[in-house]
């Protein structure tokens, strides 16, 4: 019959507490009770308490360690060193809430790299399909061109620009996805300035205004601004914010519609930016994930209208890098407004 675990360490236990008794019994019979008498057997009973207890509990600590190590080394995603920092205990209940503590860790730990290695996948996957796409566009028009169709004008000038726009796109994944890749890895290099923020979108406005007005969209703030409204950040990068939420409202604006874009006082120390359009809106479901790399809401028509489907993901890097806050609120069918804070210079 196997002798279970438990009571082995209760055996030895107890050998060396009935070895350790007899030891003193003896030295107290033969030479301490013959020559001090019964003060000295109190002190010798109490001595034996003292000694069986830190026997007992060096015992009992070292009896648990050596399961709990065998348990962490049993367990590979564990390590036995993270509990060499903690002393040993015999409450049982304190050490059942420091394990189910140790791997709800652990657990969360896995969970995070589990996502961390979904999201991997699924970015490498969208780089590859985003990349894909306009390079065989291309080269299904210039196969063509070398075929033979080259010698015909008209044919060999609407492939050639079909190719590059195919070019311009690719141009447009790549330009993006490095400076996401810098966002991310290097880390954001913020160079704060003061700078009027109306005059940054009136800049922006006038640079995409031939590009607003192919689908009749009008380009314009809120309201009729009597003062500068100076703001601190780095005016390039809120410039780039301006751009892609510019662009974005053009993409999927309504045609004859209205991007406006207001400035209002958000608290005593920051102002906030405001993008409004009319255009379709986006529906609820879309909303928690839109400022995900390349998330489109409508795929077919995000290719129509090209760009690398990070222009969103950008403006959220930029925007949290100034520990600012970015918004959303979007009514499908109504329109969508994008917002973020900037603080107010002094």
């Amino acid at each position: 019959m196997k002798i279970r675990k438990t009571y082995s360490y209760a055996i030895l236990s107890a050998l060396y507490l009935t070895i350790l008794s007899a030891t003193i019994a003896a030295i107290s019979y033969f030479f301490i009770f013959q020559h001090f008498g019964t003060n000295t057997i109190i002190i010798s009973i109490l001595a034996l308490f003292v000694i069986s207890f830190f026997i007992i509990q060096y015992r009992t600590e070292h009896f648990i360690y050596r399961r709990l190590k065998k348990i962490y080394e049993d367990v590979s995603i564990l390590d036995v060193n993270d509990i060499l920092n903690d002393s040993a205990t015999t409450d049982i209940d304190k050490l059942s809430k420091r394990m189910e503590k140790f791997v709800e860790g652990k657990r969360l730990e896995i969970k995070s790299l589990t996502e961390r290695d979904s999201f991997r996948r699924d970015f490498l996957g969208n780089v590859a399909h985003e990349l894909k796409t306009p390079l065989f566009t291309v080269q299904g028009y210039i196969l063509t061109l070398i075929e033979g169709a080259v010698n015909d004008k008209e044919i060999r000038t609407k492939y050639l620009e079909r190719a590059n726009k195919g070019v311009e796109r690719l141009t447009a994944v790549i330009k993006d996805l490095d400076m996401i890749s810098k966002l991310e890895n290097d880390g954001m290099k913020i160079n704060i300035t003061v700078f009027n923020i109306l005059e940054l979108v009136q800049n922006v406005f006038d640079m995409f205004e031939m590009r607003a007005k192919k689908r009749n969209i009008n380009l314009k703030f809120d309201r009729i601004y009597e003062f500068p409204v100076f703001v601190k950040g780095d005016t390039q990068k809120i410039e780039q914010v301006l751009i892609n939420l510019v662009v974005n409202s053009i993409k999927y604006g309504k045609p004859n519609g209205t991007t406006i874009i207001a400035v209002d006082s958000y608290n005593e120390k920051k102002f906030i930016v405001r993008v409004n359009d009319n255009g379709e809106g986006i529906k609820q479901q879309h909303l928690s994930r839109l400022f995900e790399r390349f998330y489109r809401v409508d795929q077919s028509r995000s290719r129509e209208q090209g760009g690398s489907g990070l222009g969103l993901s950008i403006v959220k890097h930029i925007i949290e890098a100034h520990d600012e806050t970015i918004l959303l609120k979007s009514t499908y069918g109504k329109g969508s407004e994008f917002s973020f804070t900037l603080e107010k210079a002094k």
